[in-house]
């Protein structure tokens, strides 16, 4: 079994062995064992706390062997609003409840859940169903990333 224990740089142009799919919620387990795209078992052994984005690159520490991780569709809901204010009120309820959410310009997205939902809605908000990458913030002490 491969065991992937370094991280590199995203790069497109990097030749890669092996594609690993995972939610956002598995691209926050640094150590755990998954299958890849292609039925392969795979350990991942990173530092503790490590936040994998879509498009990085693992090294496996004896072939190096090399993985690319994306970002797997998942069920999510895609929250819109009207005007600025109108989702950034949004985002600070959700903020309020700790809950991770993808932030960008023009929508937030986060899990489904139905009790967050109504909230959304009785705000004012257009909640949508989707399946789609989810990329939620890490939070203040976590690390960065552009949108």
């Amino acid at each position: 079994m491969l065991t992937f224990t370094q991280r590199q740089p995203s790069n497109p142009n990097t030749v890669v062995t092996l594609t690993l799919s995972l939610t956002a919620e598995e691209r926050t387990r640094s150590r755990h064992r998954f299958e890849t795209d292609h039925g392969e078992l795979v350990f991942l052994r990173l530092p503790r706390g490590t936040v994998l984005r879509d498009g990085d690159i693992l090294q496996d520490e004896t072939s190096g062997n090399l993985v690319r991780i994306t970002a797997k569709p998942e069920p999510v809901l895609t929250v819109t609003a009207q005007t600025a204010v109108d989702l950034l009120r949004a985002a600070y309820h959700l903020g309020n409840r700790h809950v991770p959410v993808e932030v960008t310009a023009t929508y937030l997205r986060l899990s489904p859940d139905s009790v967050l939902r109504t909230m959304l809605e009785q705000l004012g908000l257009e909640v949508k169903e989707e399946t789609a990458a989810f990329h939620p913030e890490t939070g203040a002490y976590g690390h960065h990333h552009p949108h």
